[in-house]
């Protein structure tokens, strides 16, 4: 009745429904529970040291998130403290332990967020690893280890290789996280049992290697750090084997014992990421027998690993398969186009009826009657008496003129006749676009604002191969207009790095005998680090073009103030701007 009485009150106020009935009722006993960090692979595990038959029962319950272990037919161990210290180690933010009924010891570790995690069951302790989310200080109850002292450091009959005591506290089992400890000659079995007495791991050395004389010296520093570098001065290597076992031999001698390792084959289902990309990735963290091998069609990944790593290499490829952010990019394109055109022009023609040009005002054939007049070429010239006759500016021409202006007037037996033509004009094309698209981080966008024009490509060297064949001639689209390629990156602190490349082009053909085309360019191409909501401003791509020209009469249409009165000038300015304003934005989570 107690026990009911004590499993409804915990139900009540942990919010953990009580175990099963019907649980075993052993001998079992809890004897520790502790934290030890993995540094190796950034992991952790919650060490609970048992005894005895213990049935293991596990759950994962939320808000607030908890990983809930019941071991039943066991007693907590007398004298065994059961409270945490309250240091939050990296996703941990509370140890529970306690006599749940008089036959379940309820074990709950309080986590800021669920994680994966998994359970591995030995003779003498369970073992829960799980991702920390960084490096963690070691935790335990401190009952056990005040009740069992660590052992003296060994030494064998034959040598004697004495440790120096440790210069500071006492080393306690699962207690110490830092050690300060000198060794002086010490066979590399008495290190090791001094490691496996501080960290509590089960540590294998391997043969040969236990009378291998060790001099050195650990002030205040982590066990895990303190064991592998000792280790490597010596050339040793540490492996660790499933279940948490730590062996240390020879590099040598571990990869000859890999290639025994059994092999084993997994199906990895990738949910976010290209399992091709995945593969290549995880090619880095394989042993010399293992393969990684994508399956395209149901994006997944065929593991083939021993034993040994396997299971470190799928946690490796897991942690890649992230959901991705997302980053939607506004864009505004503006486009700016504006020629102004100015051209000036006189023509004059002087002549009379016995002797003239022909080239600016036509005059009529008598051979006609009057009715059609010379050829534009034609020029009357009168030998017979004393004759004036002149074209000034005859050739040049002024398309579409604004105004036409003709002024003509007689001197004496001579006509004189001004043409006055006169263009200001001005065009302007402005193109805006606002398009907006949304991609993946590390994914690149194109946003294109423009036309694919078709343009005639002559090939002449088959009309050469052959007397008498005709070029042939085929059609290429190329493609013009405004083209944005951005490629977003979301930093850790939540700004956007973009790399950005644009292009703004247009195509001129040629036109004389099919010479082929011009396209002219405006690119650019940089990298920009900004805010969340920030837009980028990408301007400078500006060209201007002033193209002048004067033709006139000789010396004057130099003349100061009255020299435009003899010539035609034109003055032409383009000028293209092209302004380009970008805001990312993150949407996903």
């Amino acid at each position: 009745m107690i026990g009911s009485f004590w499993s409804l009150l915990l139900t009540a106020v942990l919010g953990i429904p009580a175990p099963a009935a019907g649980t075993i009722r052993g001998d079992g006993e809890v004897r520790a529970v502790s934290l030890v960090p993995m540094p190796a692979d950034g992991r952790a595990q919650l060490v609970i040291e048992v005894s005895g038959t213990i049935e293991v029962t596990d759950r994962v319950l939320r808000d607030p998130n908890r990983i809930v272990l019941d071991l039943a037919g066991a007693t907590l161990a007398s004298g065994m403290a059961r409270s945490y210290d309250g240091i939050p180690r990296g996703v941990v933010k509370n140890v529970r332990v306690n006599q749940f009924t008089p036959n379940v010891v309820r074990v709950v570790l309080d986590v800021d967020q669920l994680v994966s995690y998994r359970i591995e069951r030995g003779p003498e302790a369970i073992r829960v690893s799980f991702d920390a989310g960084q490096e963690i200080q070691a935790w335990n109850s401190p009952a056990l280890a005040a009740a069992q002292p660590a052992p003296e450091p060994v030494t064998t009959p034959r040598k004697v290789s004495p440790v120096l005591p440790v210069t500071s506290a006492p080393v306690q089992q699962r207690q110490v996280q830092r050690m300060t400890i000198t060794f002086n000659k010490a066979p590399l079995e008495a290190v090791v049992a001094q490691f496996r007495a501080v960290s509590g791991r089960s540590i294998i050395l391997g043969r040969d290697l236990g009378e291998r004389p060790v001099t050195a010296e650990v002030v205040d520093q982590p066990w895990p750090e303190a064991f592998y570098s000792i280790l490597g001065a010596q050339g040793l290597r540490v492996q660790e084997m499933p279940g948490g076992i730590l062996r240390v031999d020879d590099p040598a001698k571990l990869a000859e014992s890999d290639s025994l390792e059994p092999v084993e084959i997994r199906l990895l289902r990738i949910n976010y990421a290209r399992a091709s990309e995945l593969a290549k990735s995880a090619e880095g963290v394989l042993s010399a027998r293992g393969k990684a091998v994508p399956d395209t069609a149901t994006n997944s990944i065929v593991l083939r690993e021993t034993r040994a790593n396997i299971d470190q290499v799928e946690r490796f490829v897991m942690q890649l398969d992230i959901k991705p952010k997302q980053v939607s990019i506004q864009a505004k394109i503006i486009f700016v186009d504006r020629t102004d055109l100015e051209q000036l022009g006189f023509k004059y023609d002087i002549g009379s009826a016995s002797q003239f040009y022909n080239a600016v005002v036509q005059r009529p054939d008598p051979a006609s009657g009057g009715l059609t007049p010379y050829a534009p070429a034609r020029t009357i010239v009168d030998l017979g008496g004393n004759q004036l006759s002149a074209v000034g500016n005859a050739a040049s021409i002024i398309t579409s003129p604004a105004i036409d202006l003709l002024f003509s007037t007689a001197i004496g037996g001579f006509s004189i006749t001004s043409f006055l033509q006169a263009l200001q004009q001005v065009e302007l094309s402005d193109v805006q676009a606002e398009p907006t698209i949304t991609t993946q981080d590390n994914k690149v966008a194109t946003i294109r604002v423009g036309e694919d024009i078709p343009v005639r490509v002559v090939d002449l060297a088959s009309a050469q191969s052959a007397a008498g064949t005709v070029a042939r001639a085929n059609v290429q689209f190329r493609e013009t207009g405004i083209k944005l390629l951005v490629t977003p990156h979301i930093t850790d602190d939540g700004n956007i790095f973009m790399s950005l490349q644009t292009e703004r082009s247009s195509i001129q053909t040629l036109a004389a005998a099919d010479l082929g085309f011009i396209i002219s360019k405006q690119e650019s191409s940089n990298q920009l680090l900004v805010a969340d909501g920030e837009t980028a401003v990408i301007g400078g791509l500006t060209v201007t073009t002033i193209e002048k020209s004067k033709s006139g009469i000789p010396l004057l249409s130099s003349l100061p103030l009255i020299g435009s009165l003899f010539s035609f000038t034109s003055n032409r300015e383009n000028r293209k701007d092209l302004i380009i304003l970008v805001t990312p934005r993150v949407i996903g989570n």
